[in-house]
C-alpha cells in the first residue's frame, strides 16, 4: 500500500484554497438554516453516491422514502431503502463525529460500524453478491470480507492479510495525529487507499464516500454540511473511476516513489479530489449568495401565486426566515403588511406547502425544502433529467 501520502509540493496550495473557500462558505448564513439546508444535502448527497454505483432514485422517490411512503413496484421500493438507508446512517454518523472528537474514525471498529448500520437498513435483496465463480455470497452487515475478491482490473489485498492493511491505514490517517494542510490531504488520500484494501465483500464504495464526508467533518472542512463531495464525483464519474485506477497502479520506474504503489498515480487522484472538492465549494458558495437565494425563493412564491395557491406576501415571511433562522408566528401579520387572519392563512398556506415547519403547533417557525421546490430555490443540485 505504500506510498501512504503523494508529492506533498503538488497539492498543498490547493489544500490551502480548499481550506479558504470552505471556511467562506460556512459563515453565509444564519447556523439553523444552514442546518436546514444541510438535511436537504443529505438526500442530495445519498442521491449522488448511489448513482456513482450505478442505482438511480428519483429525488421525489427519496423524499417519499422518509415519509414512508414507498412504491409497489418492488425495485423501486428497494432503491428507496437503500436511499434513505444512506440518508439516516450520514445523519447518524455526523452526530457521532461531531459529539464524540476522540473517537477514531479510521479504526477498524468505526467502518464496521458505518457498513452495519447501511447493510441493516437494506432489503434483503440488497444483501448478496456474485462472486467471480458465479457464487452467490451473503454480505453480513459489519464483517470483514473472509474471502478473495476482483474488483475490475484490480485484485485487493487477500482476505487474510486485512488486518495488517487496516491497522497501517489507521495509524497513517488518523486525523488526530495530523496538521490543518495534511488532514485535508489526507482525507483525499484516505479515500483511495480505504478503496483500495476493500475491507467489505460490497458496499465499500458508499462506506468510503461516506467516511470521506464524515474525515471532511473532522477536519473542519465541510462548512457544516454545505457542501458534499459525491455530488462532484457523480458528475465526473467516469474521470472519478480513472483517477482511482491510476492510484491502483504500481511503481512505473524509479522516478515514481519508493512503494508497492504508484506515487505519481495517488499525486494524481489526490489533485482530482482537491479539484472535485474546490468546484463543489464554490458551486455551493455561488448558490447560497444571500440576493440571488432571496430572489429565487421570490420568484417561486410568485410562481405559486400566480397559481393560486400563495399568497405573494409569503415571499417576506420565507427572506425573513431565512436570514433570521426561525420566526415567532406572532410576526407573520407585522412582516406580511396583513390583517392577523390573512397572516394565519399565509402561515397555514407556507405549512401545506412545506416551505415552514415547526417543532410543536405553535412554536417558531423555519425553513422546509420540499424536493417540489428545489430546481427552482437550488437549481442544478440534482441533474436536469432527475
Amino acid at each position: 500500500m505504500e506510498p501512504m501520502w503523494p508529492t506533498m509540493v503538488k497539492v498543498e496550495e490547493k489544500a490551502i484554497e480548499l481550506l479558504k473557500l470552505s471556511n467562506e462558505l460556512s459563515g453565509k448564513l444564519h447556523p439553523i438554516s444552514q442546518r436546514r439546508i444541510a438535511m436537504l444535502l443529505r438526500v442530495m448527497n445519498s442521491y449522488y453516491s448511489n448513482l456513482i454505483e450505478g442505482n438511480i432514485t428519483h429525488p421525489l422517490d427519496l423524499e417519499r422514502a422518509q415519509k414512508n411512503d414507498y412504491s409497489a413496484e418492488p425495485r423501486k421500493h428497494s432503491l428507496q431503502r437503500e436511499g434513505r438507508a444512506h440518508i439516516e446512517v450520514q445523519e447518524e454518523f455526523e452526530a457521532i463525529v461531531r459529539n464524540a472528537p476522540d473517537i477514531n474514525i479510521c479504526s477498524i471498529d468505526f467502518l464496521s460500524r458505518i457498513h452495519k448500520s447501511f447493510y441493516e437498513k437494506l432489503p434483503e435483496d440488497f444483501r448478496t453478491v456474485r462472486s467471480t465463480s458465479g457464487k452467490t455470497l451473503i454480505i453480513v452487515p459489519g464483517e470483514v470480507r473472509t474471502t478473495d475478491v476482483e474488483v475490475g482490473m484490480h485484485i485487493p489485498p487477500s482476505y487474510t492479510s486485512l488486518p495488517s492493511f487496516l491497522r497501517r491505514f489507521e495509524t497513517v490517517y488518523a486525523p488526530d495525529h495530523l496538521g490543518g494542510v495534511k488532514k485535508i490531504i489526507a482525507a483525499a488520500t484516505a479515500h483511495h487507499r480505504l478503496a483500495w484494501i476493500h475491507p467489505f465483500l460490497d458496499g465499500n464504495g458508499r462506506v468510503v464516500r461516506l467516511f470521506t464526508h464524515l474525515y471532511l467533518i473532522r477536519a473542519d472542512l465541510d462548512s457544516n454540511g454545505l457542501w458534499a463531495l459525491s455530488r462532484g464525483l457523480a458528475r465526473r464519474r467516469e474521470d472519478y473511476y480513472s483517477a482511482l485506477e491510476a492510484a491502483d497502479e504500481h511503481r512505473y520506474n524509479d522516478y515514481d516513489g519508493r512503494g508497492n504503489l504508484s506515487e505519481r498515480g495517488l499525486t494524481s487522484f489526490v489533485d482530482f479530489i482537491l479539484d472535485v472538492e474546490i468546484d463543489q465549494v464554490g458551486y455551493m458558495s455561488r448558490l447560497l449568495e444571500i440576493d440571488g437565494l432571496l430572489e429565487r425563493i421570490s420568484q417561486y412564491v410568485d410562481l405559486l401565486a400566480v397559481r393560486g395557491t400563495l399568497d405573494a406576501a409569503a415571499k417576506h415571511v420565507l427572506g425573513d426566515v431565512l436570514l433570521r433562522g426561525e420566526l415567532p408566528r406572532s410576526e407573520i401579520s407585522r412582516i406580511t403588511g396583513k390583517p392577523e387572519r390573512s397572516a394565519r392563512r399565509i402561515t397555514q398556506a407556507l405549512v401545506a406547502e412545506e416551505l415552514l415547519s415547526s417543532e410543536t403547533k405553535l412554536g417558531p417557525l423555519r425553513l422546509n425544502f420540499p424536493m417540489k421546490a428545489v430546481p427552482y430555490i437550488f437549481p442544478s443540485l440534482f441533474p436536469a433529467n432527475a
